[in-house]
């Protein structure tokens, strides 16, 4: 029987193991005028922003979490030359290059890299200057553009929450609603098939990016053994949510799905920058979640087929009665206050990461909603995020959780 790695019953459980990725080069790569296009607002300083996350990272491995890098584990399957020369086909298909002879100097350019090299390459992006000349161009390739790169950065990528979610012993290979971020997880696809630390694993895939709806990780939260909450919003669509809940209930002991419908804006990006658990009881909220909101309730019938039921109510009314609690307590960014709440919520202060029941990882910058959560008995690890905190995502954000310890 194939043995198991991957397990999430809880997005509280004693965190085990966790995805993350370093920043690198395509930090760098962002410059003001293309910053709507990678879905940036600013540009941090990349020597202070490596700082930091490593930071990030120690803080992880200090409380016994073990830290994988994705780029390490992609440059480890792309040693394989048939599996590497697969993946920049791949990858300059989903990049739009059309133009077969522009493809193949591509090709050519990047086959000659070793495993990490082309895996930091991919990931900082490709610039027109560093390819060699190109032959027999088109006249739409020979007509000047000034735009600088064949291949976009991924400055996205240490956001690793999104391009993918474990629930249960199985995971979701994400598909991004932005073509900015679309070929993140064909780097999680690859390591997914071919790393040696999937090798005879049981880990099912609830939903891959080959299907046709967007869902990403930032909308996926593990409530407890019995129900996952994903958020319907302005990257999570509702087909995508089905097609996954079908196949959760098929291999998984989940019984529901909890499909909260949140603003469709930037502010509500996802679920997790709105909500997140800190504890069995205890969750972090933006006060602009607390209005009645529409709940859809998915769960499993007969015959492989769902139930869908309705209701409008609001957030702690919703969690007691789906979570079975007497109390619950919404613990609110920047204390509710307007100005604070908007401040700290620029900076992510309700996307808090929890490695254990009531022990959390925050920016250290959002020091108000930090000493509340410490007032309500959570323990807060905070740490620097001066330049990490531009990509607009917190500690939840920036980690894609492997193996948590079950909550008993």
């Amino acid at each position: 029987m194939s043995r198991t790695f991957l397990n999430v019953t809880s997005d509280i459980g004693k965190l085990k193991a966790v995805l993350l990725h370093r920043p690198g080069k395509e930090i760098e790569n962002l410059v003001p005028e293309y910053l709507e296009r990678l879905l940036f607002d600013d540009i941090p300083y990349l020597k202070i922003a490596v700082e930091e996350h490593d930071a990030f990272a120690r803080v992880l491995g200090d409380n016994g979490a073990a830290v994988y890098y994705i780029e390490e584990m992609l440059a480890e399957v792309l040693k394989d030359t048939r599996i590497k020369e697969c993946f920049i086909n791949d990858f300059l298909d989903e990049s739009n290059i059309i133009s077969s002879s522009l493809k193949n100097a591509l090709f050519e350019y990047l086959v000659q890299l070793e495993g990490k090299a082309l895996a930091d390459t991919l990931i900082a992006g490709v610039r027109k200057k560093e390819v060699p000349q190109i032959k027999n161009q088109s006249l739409s390739e020979l007509v000047v553009d000034k735009y600088q790169f064949y291949l976009d950065p991924m400055p996205n990528l240490y956001f690793t929450r999104d391009i993918g979610a474990v629930l249960g012993c199985g995971l979701t290979i994400n598909r991004m609603k932005t073509e900015a971020r679309k070929r993140e997880s064909l780097l999680l696809k690859y390591i997914y098939e071919h790393h040696e630390i999937f090798k005879d694993v049981y880990a099912p895939l609830w939903y891959t990016r080959d299907m046709a709806y967007p869902i990403e990780g930032g909308d996926q939260i593990v409530l407890n053994r019995e129900a996952i909450a994903i958020g319907c919003s302005e990257r999570t669509s509702p087909e995508a949510i089905e097609l996954a809940a079908r196949n959760i209930f098929k291999g998984s002991p989940f019984k529901k799905v909890l499909v909260f419908d949140i603003p469709k804006c930037r502010a509500f990006m996802h679920l997790d920058t709105v909500f997140t658990m800190v504890d069995i009881d205890k969750f972090t909220i933006h006060p602009g979640i607390e209005n009645p909101m529409n709940l859809y309730i998915i769960t499993p019938a007969a015959s492989g087929q769902i139930d869908i039921s309705y209701q409008t109510n609001t957030l702690e009314k919703i969690l007691k009665k789906e979570l079975t609690l007497n109390e619950v307590d919404l613990i609110r960014c920047g204390g509710g206050d307007p100005i604070v709440a908007a401040r700290e919520q620029w900076n992510d202060g309700s996307n808090t990461l929890a490695i254990a029941p009531g022990v959390v990882i925050t920016y250290e910058r959002n020091y108000v909603s930090n000493e509340l959560l410490e007032s309500h008995n959570i323990k807060v690890i905070s740490i620097r995020s001066s330049e990490i905190s531009r990509g607009r995502g917190g500690p939840r954000c920036m980690s894609m959780p492997l193996v948590r310890d079950d909550i008993n």
